[in-house]
């Protein structure tokens, strides 16, 4: 018998005896369990299954296959059967990192492009969304009409969006050239946005465009959490407009904006909706972000093999950027809570 076990007793009174008692076997009582238990402990696991094996279907699975791929010599001969392709090892990485050859100048230059676009979109996005969502926190008439204004640019689909884009930086019937050129007479001639040097500026303006209202978003959010009377003491105490968001806003909005950063690093060195669309299959020299030149490589040159080769290494890039960052943040973070 268990020691949480407990044993009732009954009392029996004998004719002309005294009491005596009685011990009940069928009174024993055992610690009570939980009906169920495991399977409600499983519930959660059940759940989550379904995520789990798309996240294996769309990601996990082609991701490795395309890993596979980079040590193979998969060109158009052996695209109907990959698996048949021979094997060549290192070769492709060797060809994609030798900068002194056509096929590793031509990534290098990309990549140095994609690292410029990323540095000045993030930026932009991030200054312009944080000024939005300060400005936003004041009350005043029509600031949830001008909210929804602002969401509007996040909430449309990508291709429309920069569909009409492509449309307005046209060089002779564009609505950019007609205000530049005709209306305000700031050029001496209509400028080409899509093709050329301004095609840099023509990317950074559409990504900045789609991409600081999630910022505006997530800032917003993150502001919620300030309490009001933290800002009002700091005005009874002197500080201006300034001081306030140096010594409060930006301090407590850093556990959001270490998150905000990172996405927005991620969805913008990634980025090949924007170009692709922009700039069609051949995106100009200036314009070449490093997926669309990865594109190029795998579907204009039918290098399968020299194209994974060139994932991989966008994978392994980003894996370590965003581990260094990850580490930086949380000892900043450890630092100042101590």
């Amino acid at each position: 018998m268990s020691p949480d076990a407990t044993m009732t007793t009954t009392a029996i009174e004998k004719p002309g005896g005294p009491t005596a008692l009685r011990h009940d076997p069928g009174a024993v009582r055992g610690p009570r369990r939980r009906p169920g238990r495991l399977r409600t402990l499983g519930l959660p696991y059940l759940l989550l299954l379904p995520a789990l094996v798309l996240e294996l279907l769309v990601h996990l699975v082609p991701m490795l296959i395309g890993i596979v791929m980079s040590f193979k010599e998969l060109t158009q001969f052996f695209i109907r059967d990959w698996g048949t392709a021979p094997w060549a090892g290192l070769d492709n990485y060797a060809v994609s990192v030798d900068f002194h050859a056509p096929v590793g100048e031509a990534l290098l230059n990309s990549f140095l492009t994609t690292c410029l676009f990323t540095l000045l979109s993030v930026g932009l996005c991030w200054l312009i969304g944080t000024a939005a969502a300060v400005f936003m926190q004041e009350t005043f008439r029509g600031r949830g009409v001008l909210r929804a204004l602002f969401l509007v640019p996040y909430a449309l689909p990508v291709y429309a969006a920069v569909i009409t884009w492509a449309f307005m930086f046209q060089r002779d019937n564009g609505l950019i050239n007609h205000v530049l050129h005709d209306q305000l007479g700031l050029t001496d001639s209509p400028p080409f946005w899509l093709i050329g040097e301004n095609s840099f500026v023509t990317l950074l303006v559409v990504s900045v465009w789609k991409g600081w209202p999630f910022a505006f978003l997530i800032v917003m959010a993150g502001l919620q959490n300030i309490p009001r009377e933290i800002y009002e003491a700091a005005a009874l105490d002197g500080a201006g407009v300034w001081q306030q968001i140096r010594r409060i806003t930006l301090p407590s909005l850093r556990p959001v904006n270490q998150v905000l950063v990172l996405v927005l690093f991620l969805w913008t060195f990634n980025d090949f909706n924007t170009p692709f669309v922009l700039f069609g299959r051949a995106a100009p020299e200036a314009a070449d972000l490093v997926s669309l030149h990865i594109y190029q490589s795998s579907f204009q040159t039918w290098n399968f093999g020299t194209g994974s080769a060139m994932s991989v290494l966008l994978l392994l890039f980003l894996l370590v950027v965003t581990g260094v960052y990850l580490t930086v943040t949380s000892r900043g973070r450890k630092s100042a809570d101590a």
